[in-house]
């Protein structure tokens, strides 16, 4: 009753930004620079629920995979909203919807902009996931590139058992108003199912796939074109062939095909995700 009764509080924030289908999941119709306003909204002056708000990405990986596995389903539908991180789902919203992504919004890019803003108003990071050595040069690079941004604290995402709980309560202590949690899909939402209740002190949870592999530089993006295009999967296909080809094989026919059939636009665009 009580998680039921959160939900309930962190949808109604979150409540009047409209929403539209896209291959079975309700995603927000948000560009790069709304979202990080709404982050800052979210937490500054003040924070605006009593419990962390969980925010997510979707692209055709995770359509594809929410389709066949209910449990990813199920963590992703928990969000309080749902970015779309791939372009082709907004080349695809242009002309299933009567309103269209204005853009893709990807986590590597939302960070940057939020971490602009929050070393203005003086706003906190938590930087949590990745192994320790891309976690430390992840925050290292940032701290660079951001000197004013406080970061109070990071750690890699390897923790199990009574350690990893114990960490989670260091991070409630330290109450950061953004916590970047980088494990990837599923791991890094069903972290927000089981810890998102302890992190009362947390404002915004933000999941954040291979965002320290960026931060860190040990990966590079795709070049804008590729980007725009939509062709990004083959970017990263091309780096991490052995890792990525049979993933990239599966779903994204799927995911095509979810896109296709499974949008609308939104009946309700006051309701979540």
């Amino acid at each position: 009753m009580r998680e039921r009764r959160q939900n309930s509080v962190g949808r109604a924030a979150t409540a009047s930004i409209p929403r539209i289908t896209l291959g079975g999941l309700r995603l927000a119709v948000l560009d790069l620079e709304q979202t990080a306003n709404l982050m800052i909204d979210m937490v500054f002056p003040q924070r605006r629920v009593p419990r962390p708000l969980y925010f997510t990405s979707a692209n055709g990986e995770v359509l594809a995979r929410c389709s066949t596995e209910p449990v990813t389903d199920r963590l992703f539908r928990a969000a309080d909203l749902i970015n779309a991180d791939g372009q082709p789902l907004v080349t695809v919203s242009r002309f299933k919807s009567p309103t269209a992504l204005p853009e893709r919004v990807a986590t590597t890019d939302l960070f940057h902009v939020v971490a602009r803003k929050a070393q203005t108003f003086g706003l906190t990071f938590y930087l949590l996931g990745a192994d320790e050595a891309e976690n430390a040069a992840a925050v290292e690079r940032v701290r660079t590139q951001y000197p004013d941004l406080r970061i109070v604290g990071h750690c890699h995402g390897y923790l199990r058992g009574e350690a990893l709980r114990a960490k989670v309560a260091e991070i409630n202590a330290l109450a950061p108003d953004y916590l970047w949690i980088a494990l990837g899909v599923p791991y890094e939402q069903a972290f927000v199912e089981e810890f998102g209740p302890a992190l009362s002190n947390v404002g915004v949870i933000k999941t954040s796939g291979g965002l320290f592999n960026f931060l860190s530089g040990s990966r590079t993006r795709a070049p804008r074109w590729m980007q725009q295009a939509g062709l990004e999967w083959a970017w990263r296909t091309w780096l991490e062939p052995r890792r990525l080809f049979w993933r990239y094989l599966t779903t994204n026919p799927r995911a095509l095909y979810l896109l296709l059939n499974k949008s609308r636009a939104s009946d309700n665009n006051r309701r979540l995700a």
